[in-house]
């Protein structure tokens, strides 16, 4: 069973993080959030304490439902994309769903051939450089733009291994998340659909989400932030999170 911790009491809120990070990069959200609610911040596969357990995004979700059971799901980047793949396979067991920095999938097949091919070679050279190597590298590409030595949760990300990290690329990079945008009407739950306003490629994302679900889901853009808006301006996010987790659910 994958790793996690939950802390507070109330309607249950599960945390699902992203590529290179642990259930305690959520550390700061999960406390604000374990005031109203039971927050459980899952360790996702390949990650942290469940760095030994290799999933496909299909198999992971499935064992992502296993621990948070019913929920609400927040999901950052590989995050969203277990929680929305969590959304459509068992929508019952989601009550509210909350996607940052994420998307369907990637529509066009040879890009999406070419994305895999990406992700394979940036797999082997992760095993040749270590994690240390790695991780530096990873923060310093311009979707981390926002990130500083003091939000980068750079320790953090070094308690990953790196035959899990290039595991987790090679079974769960965006290249191998099935496109799921046909799909989207399907989900009924209330979703909220998050990126920085500053990340103009995961706004547009972002907004065809929204466009794609329906009535039941809402845009919301964090002002002065990139792709980690979370990390970036976390008392934004925590509003945004405290309002929409709040409201009633319509049966």
């Amino acid at each position: 069973m994958l790793s996690s911790s939950t802390v507070g009491t109330g309607d249950r809120t599960a945390l699902l993080h992203g590529f290179t990070q642990t259930k305690e990069s959520w550390s700061h959200l999960a406390d604000h959030l374990s005031l109203k609610f039971k927050v459980t911040s899952i360790d996702l596969p390949n990650h942290g304490d469940s760095t030994d357990i290799s999933f496909n995004l299909e198999t992971g979700a499935n064992a992502i439902v296993e621990v948070a059971g019913e929920s609400n799901y927040v999901g950052y980047s590989l995050g969203a994309r277990f929680a929305l793949t969590a959304a459509l396979a068992q929508p019952k067991k989601i009550k509210r769903l909350v996607l940052i920095s994420g998307t369907a999938g990637i529509q066009d097949k040879i890009e999406r051939l070419n994305r895999i091919a990406k992700d394979e070679e940036l797999a082997r050279h992760l095993e040749q450089i270590g994690v240390q190597q790695f991780i530096d590298e990873w923060l310093s590409l311009p979707m981390f733009a926002g990130l500083t030595s003091s939000n980068n949760q750079r320790e953090l990300r070094l308690r990953n291994t790196a035959i899990g990290l290039s595991s987790s690329l090679l079974l769960c990079g965006v290249g191998k998340q099935q496109p799921s945008w046909s799909r989207l009407s399907e989900l009924k739950m209330p979703v909220m659909v998050i990126a920085g306003a500053e990340d103009t490629k995961f706004v547009e994302i972002a907004k065809r989400l929204v466009d794609a679900i329906g009535s039941n889901a809402i845009f919301k853009a964090i002002a002065n932030t990139g792709h980690s808006p979370h990390l970036e301006q976390p008392e934004l996010v925590e509003v945004a999170l405290d309002e929409f987790l709040s409201q009633p659910l319509i049966c």
